[in-house]
């Protein structure tokens, strides 16, 4: 019974080492089995011996675009007003509502005006007191005019008569002052908006007593029809700037949200700052829109594109300049079919094309797609721009380089000998 039960145990075990020792010989199989031609070789990745990468290109050619500048600005205000009580007293009333529209002059709030009034009666009454002594010394006066004709009366009393006109004259015109004050404090407590503009959230409720040193104040006043973008171009496009300027004093701002999209208003630039900050380089500008449908706010960040006029030149496609830490720069194809990196200057653009100042030519063929795989003297194959984005994508995968490289595979047809680059596809 012993040797019967302990068989089958010992069996399932070499069953168990057997079933080890191939899985082991798969692993290393697996491991270490030698890789294939395609990746050995260099067929199978891009950038291998006499290997093209497939892009588009363009010609450099003379052209006229709309000069335009672009920056980020700032919505503000023309007029920011902190509504403030210049009086102290209760808040006897409010007359306007959270984030309503105002017109200058409209009442928004009153202040217990009764100690101003009596205030204003007080000065009225000291008024009409010293008005009657004056009338009556002008009378003795008159009086003293007359005898001291007759030699009735001596000099010195005549003379006293008139300083005394005189310092109820000066009385009469301090008491004029002193109605004058007590009937603006009067007037202070009807506080009405002092220009056109959208309220915010009020800061005390009615009741409350409002202080002329409040900081808080009652209520914030904006002024937002027109409003005002304040953006910020670097120092090197300001000649371009002023040029245009002399020659249309109302140079077209237009505002684009800040994701890019459709324009949201169109206004004119108002104002250039008169000095440039030396730690951006930058000289802030002005731009004024209507704002009719009230579509701009306050503090809002927007895309500003200043337009500038016509200028003739050559120009590109915007998205065949690429930027390095050495500047701009584009790739240029010769008639080999290698590309090799070329500095430029850029100037102005309009969105979609921008002028090359320096380092091309017109008629040089300058890669538009495919510049991510591309390196100094890479061969290259020109395609359609369509063939050219779709990429290595579009053949059977390859394995990446051993290099570690971002270039990826590409078919394995050599590229066809000799012949200048093909222009881009019409």
């Amino acid at each position: 019974m012993i040797e019967s039960s302990t068989r089958p145990a010992g069996g399932r075990r070499r069953l168990w080492v057997w079933i080890a020792l191939c899985a082991a010989a798969v692993l290393a199989l697996w491991l270490f089995w030698p890789r294939g031609a395609d990746q050995s070789g260099g067929r199978g990745f891009r950038g291998g011996a006499g290997q093209a990468t497939p892009v588009s290109v363009v010609a450099v050619t003379s052209g006229r675009i709309d000069r335009a500048l672009r920056a980020l600005g700032t919505v503000t205000a023309p007029a920011t007003v902190t509504i403030r009580s210049r009086v102290d007293g209760p808040l006897q009333s409010l007359h306007f509502t959270d984030g309503q529209s105002v017109q200058a002059g409209d009442l928004l709030a009153v202040i217990d005006p009764r100690p101003f009034q009596i205030q204003l009666q007080q000065a009225q009454g000291q008024q009409a007191q010293h008005a009657a002594q004056l009338e009556n010394a002008r009378l003795d006066l008159a009086r003293y005019e007359r005898l001291f004709k007759q030699d009735s009366v001596a000099r010195q009393q005549l003379d006293a008569a008139r300083a005394q006109v005189r310092e109820l004259q000066g009385q009469a015109k301090i008491d004029q002052a002193a109605v004058d004050d007590a009937r603006l404090q009067l007037g202070y407590t009807r506080i009405t908006a002092p220009v056109s503009g959208r309220l915010g959230l009020r800061k005390v409720d009615v009741g409350n007593m409002v202080h002329a040193s409040d900081a808080d104040g009652l209520v914030v006043l904006t002024q937002n029809q027109p409003i005002d973008v304040v953006f910020a171009i670097a120092q090197t496009r300001l000649p371009a700037l002023l040029a245009a300027r002399r020659a249309d004093l109302g140079l077209q701002a237009q505002l684009l949200g800040q994701a890019g999209g459709p324009v949201l208003a169109t206004g004119q630039l108002i104002a250039v700052d008169n000095q440039i900050d030396v730690a951006t380089g930058t000289v802030q500008l002005k731009a004024r829109f209507d704002n009719a449908d009230e579509s701009l706010f306050p503090n809002q960040f927007v895309q500003v594109r200043l337009r500038l006029g016509l200028e003739d030149g050559l120009v590109l496609p915007l998205r065949a300049v690429q930027r390095g830490s050495a500047g701009e720069y584009v790739y240029r194809v010769d008639a080999q079919r290698k590309a090799h990196v070329v500095p430029v200057t850029t100037g102005v653009d309009d969105g979609n094309q921008v002028v090359i100042e320096s380092g091309v030519q017109a008629g040089d063929s300058i890669v538009l797609e495919g510049t991510d795989r591309l390196r100094e003297g890479s061969l290259v194959e020109i395609v359609t721009p369509q063939a050219a984005a779709a990429g290595p994508d579009a053949a059977p995968a390859a394995k990446a380089p051993a290099d570690g490289g971002s270039q990826r595979g590409t078919a394995d047809a050599a590229p066809p000998a000799g012949g200048a680059p093909k222009g881009p596809a019409s």
